[in-house]
């Protein structure tokens, strides 16, 4: 469904591995945050970036209060993110914010603090071919996807996931050493959308990918909610005779 204004998008990235990694700096010069950025705004969407290394991680009350869907990745530093931050990224997905988490965001603090488990899950790092399956062709997230698509190299992240059962799963991974992942996991938190997607191994160029790319364009556009309504406590008043 076409939007009135462009969806405003923030990508927010730690920023730390394309300063400490040479094979990252090769990968994605402009970081992570940038590549995402990039192609998010050929889609026509508005998109900004923050880091951990701004104040505030760069996510200042102003800039979440117009952030209609907040992309993270994270993984070096998920424990330097500070809980007050957190807290108020929290209370705006629970007002409407969508939230697209990526690859190792299973860990971060806000993800861990909106499915209440602990986001632990096996892997491997082995170069390895990632065939995503869409199970719910019919989905948003899934439109303009073929049957199944593949990754290689990939980093392989395997079952058990620790993460409450996906309101709507639309995509799963199977990778050469025979595991399967759940790895493309809708939620609704309060009046905001949550979406989950596996990919995107720092020292890979996934998120060069097309179909990547498209799975979070449609995650995005799926995480946008055009009339949030916050949730609030209402008092009630019981009258008995």
């Amino acid at each position: 469904m076409a939007t009135p204004n462009p969806i405003r998008v923030t990508v927010w990235n730690e920023g730390l591995h394309e300063l400490k990694n040479e094979a990252v700096q090769k990968i994605y010069p402009d970081g992570i945050h940038n590549a995402i950025a990039a192609f998010l705004q050929a889609a026509g969407f508005a998109t900004r970036t923050a880091t951990l290394r701004q104040p505030e991680h760069g996510l200042t009350q102003e800039v979440l209060d117009t952030t209609d869907v907040l992309i993270w990745w994270g993984h070096l530093a998920h424990g330097e993110v500070e809980d007050a931050i957190v807290d108020r990224v929290q209370q705006r997905v629970l007002a409407g914010m969508g939230l697209v988490v990526l690859h190792s965001g299973h860990h971060s603090k806000i993800f861990k603090r909106l499915m209440g488990t602990s986001g632990d899950l096996r892997w491997r790092e082995a170069d390895e071919k990632e065939r995503i399956w869409v199970i719910e062709p019919a989905h948003p997230i899934a439109e303009g996807l073929p049957e199944y698509f593949e990754l290689q190299p990939e980093e392989m992240y395997g079952e058990r996931f620790d993460i409450p059962a996906p309101e709507t799963l639309v995509l799963v991974s199977w990778f050469e050493g025979g595991e399967v992942f759940r790895s493309g996991c809708c939620y609704q938190r309060g009046s905001g959308k949550v979406f989950y997607f596996r990919p995107g191994h720092e020292t890979y160029p996934t998120y060069y990918q097309p179909l990547v790319q498209q799975v979070i364009i449609n995650g995005v556009k799926w995480a946008y909610t055009r009339t949030p309504v916050a949730p609030r406590v209402v008092a009630v008043k019981e009258f008995m005779k």
